[in-house]
C-alpha cells in the first residue's frame, strides 16, 4: 500500500495512492481518521490496513486526481532529525575520497552515522533553494529511506524488519563547501529545503525482505546515479540492530541508507547543481520525485 500526504482545499491530509499513481483515496473518506502521517504510522494496525485494502477493492470511495492536489513529503515534519548512513556504497566511498583528496580505505568495520536536521521536508514538484550567497557546490544524493513503524530498542538483526513500516525516496541535498569548511556533514545537509522526499511511503509488505531495488538519479534528463540497494555496505537490518542498542528508535523515525556513486562531486571536474536544474530521484517500486533548483 502507498500512503501519501497531500494538500487539498488548503488542508493537509493523508491518503492512499492508487496502483497507477494517478488518484488518491483520502483516509478520512475510508472511515479512518488519522490527521497526519506520523499519527498513522504510530497507531494504524495491520487489521486496519487490511480493511482499507478491502474497502478500496470492493467499493468506489471518494477519489481525488493526483493533478488536483499539492503533493507534500510523506512526513513533512519528522519528529526527530533524520538518521543518515554515510558512504554506504563502496563506489561512492571511492568518489568521496577522491574529491577530498584522501587515501581510499576500503576496510570498513563499522557504519558511519550522522543526522540531518529537517524543519520541513519538501515534496515532489517543490523547489530546492540554492542559497547562492552561502553555497557554491550544491549536490544531490538519491537514497532509500526506511521508516520505522514502532518503537525499537535493543533489536536483533533477525527482528529488524518487524519494526519497519515502509520505504520512501529521499534526496539528501548537500552543500559540499559547508561540509568541507566545518569538517562534518550536519550543517551542509540541514539547510531549509534540503530534504526532498516522496512521493509516498510504500509499506514493507510490497517488497521482498530485504528489498533489492534499482536506485537512480537524473539531472536535466541525464542519468547520473544508477545502482541497486543490494550494494549497500551496511544492510537495513544491521543498521536498525546497531542503532537500537541503547537508543530508542521511535515510530516514524527515518533512516536514510546512503547514496550510490554518481553524485556531482564524483565527476572530474565536479558537476554541481545550479539554478534551473531539474533533479529526479527514482527507486524501483516506490516511484520518483522531481525537483527544480531555484
Amino acid at each position: 500500500m502507498k500512503f501519501i500526504t497531500f494538500k487539498h482545499n488548503n488542508k493537509e491530509q493523508v491518503g492512499i495512492l492508487s496502483k497507477d499513481n494517478q488518484n488518491i483515496y483520502p483516509i478520512n473518506a475510508l472511515g479512518v481518521n488519522y490527521t497526519s502521517m506520523n499519527s498513522l504510522i504510530e497507531n494504524i494496525t495491520n487489521e486496519e490496513i487490511a480493511e482499507l485494502k478491502t474497502k478500496i477493492e470492493r467499493n468506489t470511495p471518494d477519489i481525488l486526481s493526483i493533478n488536483d492536489v499539492s503533493k507534500l513529503a510523506p512526513i513533512p515534519n519528522p519528529k526527530q532529525d533524520i538518521i543518515c548512513l554515510g558512504i554506504n556504497y563502496m563506489a561512492h566511498a571511492e568518489e568521496s575520497a577522491r574529491y577530498k583528496k584522501e587515501a581510499f580505505d576500503k576496510n570498513r568495520d563499522y557504519a558511519v552515522y550522522f543526522s540531518k536536521r529537517v524543519t520541513e521536508a519538501i515534496g515532489d514538484g517543490s523547489y530546492i533553494p540554492s542559497y547562492p550567497e552561502l553555497v557554491d557546490s550544491l549536490d544531490y544524493e538519491v537514497e532509500l529511506a526506511v521508516i520505522i513503524g514502532k518503537d525499537a530498542k535493543n533489536i536483533s538483526k533477525k527482528e529488524a524488519f518487524d519494526y519497519v513500516f515502509g520505504y520512501t525516496i529521499m534526496n539528501d541535498v548537500s552543500a559540499r563547501n559547508l561540509q568541507t569548511r566545518h569538517k562534518q556533514w550536519y550543517f551542509g545537509k540541514s539547510l531549509d529545503g534540503f530534504t526532498p522526499m516522496g512521493p509516498c511511503i510504500v509499506t514493507k509488505d510490497e517488497f521482498a525482505t530485504p528489498p533489492v531495488l534499482k536506485i537512480c538519479s537524473k539531472v536535466n534528463g541525464e542519468l547520473r546515479q544508477n545502482s541497486s540497494t543490494d550494494l549497500m555496505i551496511t544492510s537495513i537490518e544491521a543498521a536498525i540492530h546497531e542503532l537500537s542498542q541503547g537508543m530508542t528508535l521511535k515510530a516514524g523515525t527515518i533512516i536514510a541508507m546512503g547514496t550510490p556513486a554518481g553524485v556531482g562531486m564524483g565527476f572530474q571536474p565536479p558537476r554541481f547543481l545550479k539554478a534551473g536544474d531539474i533533479v529526479e530521484c527514482e527507486i524501483e517500486g516506490i516511484g520518483h520525485i522531481k525537483n527544480i533548483v531555484k
